[in-house]
């Protein structure tokens, strides 16, 4: 059902209503027989009404065979009574052009607005009022105006339509960029707490100590995940490559694993520095995770013009018939959005390599927090 108001529907219709003065004017002004006025005057009562629903379901795009009995109504209605009472009633012709074109489909619409213009100057001429010549003239303009009305508002129903698709599309790119965040956030997170939990159990009665020292750490790994993602929920999160480096060696001493990385990380743009921390951070969470490595070496460098970051260690490598995980898919995403390129693959020396290469350029705070 049109959820647009009726009033609306038939908006379109009324001003054309103000041609209906001139047989107004003669209906009463014309000396006939009471019985013709009669007739005259409930005849054009049934021809405006009719005339009108023609408008109200045409906008409401209800085209049916109704809509076209409803035209042929109009159509005969304007047509007799212009014939019948002379020039002054002509200008009915008008509505049932106007009616023409707002129920027929277009191959049959100027055919019907022809034919009503070529009556309509049939009956000014056979009268002799050639100075209502510019009745006819009416019917062809009415016609192109209401062409043109029902262009702009097809074109612009349309256009509402494209705005909702694209408000729709933001709100599933905003639910994927969410999802991506928090598998980043959490994924990294949970593994640490995952291991460290395990390692203090192991420890708990051969070294009580370090247990308790590997438990702090999971509670201070909880805490920090649980403010991470209060400020992804906010909107506000930034993580940095020298965080990251740092939460990786606790992560990877804590599991075993020796870890050779950057003595420091030299100053970059916002949103670089935020996408190389999620690269580290990714790339940490598959060493703990799948590749078995005794050994990561981490390297960054930067020559001014971009900045490169490689992780590579020395666990079974890659398998051939895997897929990318949804993280690495998250941070390729992540990675381009900034111009640059994330590859990764078996290491030169077997292991894993994971690299990425970053532009130093200006870029929008935006892309480096999605």
């Amino acid at each position: 059902m049109d959820p647009r108001p009726r009033w609306y529907r038939v908006g379109w219709a009324l001003p054309w209503l103000l041609f209906q003065f001139f047989p107004a004017a003669d209906l009463v002004t014309t000396d006939r027989p009471l019985g013709v006025r009669v007739v005259a005057g409930a005849a054009l009562l049934v021809f405006t009404g009719v005339y009108l629903d023609v408008f109200r379901r045409a906008f409401g795009g209800c085209w049916s065979g109704s809509l076209l009995g409803r035209l042929a109504v109009v159509a005969v209605l304007g047509t007799g009574l212009a014939v019948w009472l002379g020039p002054s009633w002509a200008g009915l012709l008008i509505y049932v052009s106007a009616a023409s074109t707002v129920a027929l489909p277009t191959r049959w619409t100027w055919p019907a607005v022809l034919a009503a213009a070529l009556v309509c100057a049939a009956v000014v001429t056979l009268h002799g009022e050639t100075g209502l010549l510019v009745l006819p003239v009416l019917c062809l303009l009415t016609a192109f105006a209401l062409r043109g009305t029902r262009h702009l508002v097809s074109v612009n129903a349309e256009l509402a339509e494209a705005r909702e698709e694209l408000a729709r599309n933001a709100v599933a790119e905003e639910r994927l960029r969410f999802a991506r965040d928090l598998h980043d956030l959490l994924g990294h997170s949970l593994s640490l707490i995952a291991l460290k939990s395990e390692l203090a159990g192991r420890l708990a009665e051969v070294d009580p100590a370090r247990a308790r020292a590997e438990m702090a750490d999971v509670e201070a790994a909880a805490r920090r995940a649980l403010a991470e993602v209060r400020d992804a929920v906010s909107g506000y999160r930034q993580v940095s490559c020298a965080q990251a480096l740092a939460e990786a060696r606790s992560a990877l001493s804590g599991a075993g694993i020796a870890a050779r990385l950057p003595a420091r990380v030299p100053p970059l743009p916002g949103p670089v520095d935020a996408a190389l921390g999620w690269v580290v951070r990714e790339a940490t969470t598959n060493v703990l995770r799948h590749s078995g490595a005794r050994a990561v070496t981490v390297t960054l460098t930067d020559d001014g013009a971009a900045a490169v970051l490689t992780v590579t260690d020395d666990g079974r490598g890659p398998a051939d018939d895997t897929e990318p995980g949804s993280g690495l898919a998250g941070l390729a995403e992540r990675v381009g959005a900034l111009g640059g390129a994330l590859t990764g693959g078996a290491g030169r020396n077997g292991g894993y390599e994971l690299r990425a290469v970053l532009p130093l350029v200006a870029v929008p705070a935006e892309a480096g927090t999605r």
